[in-house]
């Protein structure tokens, strides 16, 4: 069995990270695979970090990176691949509705179709309610339709991707990353593995409706110039609506008389119309502007505050040699 690092982000998951551990353990131990648990605290302000170092001192397996402050979900998957070692690396979250029982399937599935990447699509979503399901729905297809790479319906990040995919995205150098975009457009064979999610173990969804409209922008404007190609064919059509009014204006008080064109609901009506027309141009090229704002302050994506367990030749091993070991925040060892 290839070497395998399981990348878990965590941002306030104290209630369930023993569980997340013994779960992953019961999977990993009768099969003796060369395994890693690489958990990464995203900030986190309650007792997530104190956890970790105890599981860290009793299971040499697992390694943990903590972050300086909450820098977001994509930040910290970021961040755990930027750091793992192994052949493969599983990505799932810590709060256990992608089960990592399935994770050996998921491996087996890869050898089995030779896959660069296997990608968790979910059959249905448990203890999600029915605005989140159609708000999730609506997104991935929308996505789908604006974007000019195609990416799988119904999937997170849930999924695994082996040493290749690793390198090619660790060797991205943009910001704002959406990782499951990425991972479709670095192409390589890659397959769906469809499953059940479960309900949360504890606690409650770190994922905010502004966090999530954040993530759907991310990915929008990251893949796709459609947005701008819109807005364009919006303001085209928008100068056709008001030359053909002022036509007809113009043929109606040559026709009828003055009184016939007046009306001050018309004019209001086109006035918003054009108005609206042009805030939403400029809102989204105010995005794209704000895209390559970022990436031109050359900030890294993330700042690591420790870590445990993790070796200076690990991180060695990890970073990329452009970034002299810390170019983009990556990992500096400060084991305790």
């Amino acid at each position: 069995m290839r070497n395998l690092s399981i990348v878990i982000p965590c941002f306030n998951e104290a209630p369930v990270l023993r569980e997340t551990h013994r779960r992953l353990s019961a999977v990993f131990c009768p099969a003796g695979a060369p395994v890693e648990f690489l958990f990464v605290d995203d900030g986190s302000k309650d007792q997530t970090f104190a956890t970790l170092k105890e599981l860290a001192a009793a299971d040499p397996r697992v390694r943990v990176i903590r972050l300086s402050r909450n820098f977001g979900h994509q930040a910290a998957v970021a961040a755990g691949l930027r750091c793992c070692v192994g052949e493969v690396a599983a990505v799932i979250d810590a709060d256990l509705q992608d089960p990592p029982e399935l994770i050996p399937e998921m491996l087996e599935l890869m050898d089995r179709e030779q896959s660069s990447v296997v990608y968790g699509q979910r059959s249905s979503r448990r203890g999600d309610g029915f605005l989140k399901k159609l708000t999730a729905r609506t997104f991935y297809r929308l996505l789908n339709a604006m974007s000019d790479v195609k990416f799988p319906l119904d999937t997170g990040d849930f999924r695994l991707l082996d040493r290749r995919v690793i390198d090619v995205f660790n060797s991205l150098p943009e910001r704002n990353k959406y990782i499951r975009g990425l991972i479709s457009w670095i192409g390589f064979k890659q397959t769906a593995f469809r499953y059940a999610r479960n309900p949360r173990f504890a606690g409650k969804t770190k994922y905010r409706p502004s966090r999530m409209l954040k993530l759907a922008t991310d990915g929008l404007f990251s893949f796709s110039r459609k947005p701008l190609r819109l807005a364009v064919r919006t303001g085209l059509f928008s100068v056709v609506v008001a030359l053909a009014l002022a036509v007809w204006v113009v043929v109606i008080r040559l026709t009828a008389g003055s009184d016939t064109a007046a009306g001050w609901a018309s004019i209001v009506v086109v006035t918003v119309f054009l108005g609206g027309v042009q805030l939403l141009s400029i809102g989204v090229l105010g995005e794209y502007i704000g895209s390559i704002f970022d990436e031109t302050k050359r900030r890294p994506d993330y700042v690591v505050a420790e870590t445990l367990n993790l070796s200076a030749e690990t991180v060695d091993l990890t970073m990329p040699a452009a970034c002299g070991g810390q170019g983009r925040g990556g990992c500096r060892d400060s084991s305790r």
